[in-house]
């Protein structure tokens, strides 16, 4: 059971220096689910997702194709002989309960004939070219074998993620792994940010703490110094109390009694 492919080519366009992603939707136009699978001839260069799965009678799928950066743009005249395969076959009532890998390997060793197959090509454009306006060249010369694109998906979750239509806005927030470990960098690096931000904090209170300790030290040293001038002066009263009548006042009193005395008496 073949299916549909839109775009029938897939425009890549430049620069190729960044990762450049397209759109490829698969629809199901029979009355039966069908298993799918895409490989292309170049399985270093491309990321696909999902590059299999499952599609309900009517429905349909988004993959995504991501182009992998290049260290520098081929030239302007470069022909792309790069090609997509997409295979595609019936799933009978008796695969119903198999998932999808074990109907490919089945159906591969046994019923090769029953597997129908949509070829695409691909297509490199320039910074400001339209896909509308790229020249029609033979791109069939002597293209290298397909094989399955690399960062394959688990095929449990392919089954089970399309068992239904996905919408456009479904499936732009479905980002190949690459986007994924930007993400996961640019989360480290928010994580950086508020480590440094917590440092900071603890060691202005680590500062205000210790601007604390000192005045409370120097509080301490004033009373312990203002208790040992206390403690001394007290010694001092202790050891010189007050002085008595000088001894020629009391020899002036003897003396006048003396007299009064002898007058007197």
């Amino acid at each position: 059971m073949s299916v549909e492919l839109d775009p029938s080519e897939l425009s890549f366009q430049r620069p190729f220096t960044r990762e450049v992603v397209q759109t490829l939707r698969i629809k199901n136009t029979n009355y039966d689910p069908v298993a799918f699978k895409v490989k292309t001839t170049a399985p270093k260069m491309y990321c696909v997702r999902p590059n299999s799965g499952r599609i309900e009678a009517g429905k349909e799928v988004e993959v995504q194709v991501l182009l992998q950066a290049m260290k520098a743009d081929p030239p302007a005249d470069f022909k792309c002989k790069d090609k997509f395969l997409v295979q595609s076959v019936a799933i009978t009532a008796d695969r119903e309960a198999t998932n999808v890998q074990s109907i490919w390997q089945a159906v591969e060793q046994t019923e090769k004939s029953a597997i129908k197959e949509r070829k695409i090509r691909v297509i490199y454009l320039e910074a400001d070219e339209d896909s509308s306006s790229a020249p029609a060249g033979n791109y069939d010369a002597s293209p290298p074998p397909y094989a399955s694109p690399s960062t394959p998906v688990d095929a449990q979750s392919i089954q089970s993620t399309n068992t239904r239509p996905i919408s456009r806005d479904a499936a732009s927030n479905m980002s190949p792994s690459v986007h994924s470990t930007r993400s996961i960098a640019e989360d480290k690096d928010a994580e950086l940010t508020a480590a440094r931000a917590t440092i900071a904090r603890l060691e202005a209170e680590l500062k205000q703490q210790s601007l604390r300790l000192r005045k409370t030290a120097g509080a301490a040293s004033d009373a312990k110094d203002k208790i040992t001038e206390g403690a001394a002066a007290g010694m001092n009263m202790t050891a010189h109390p007050p002085e008595g009548i000088p001894v020629q006042i009391c020899a002036a009193l003897c003396l006048l009694a003396f007299f009064i005395a002898w007058f007197f008496f």
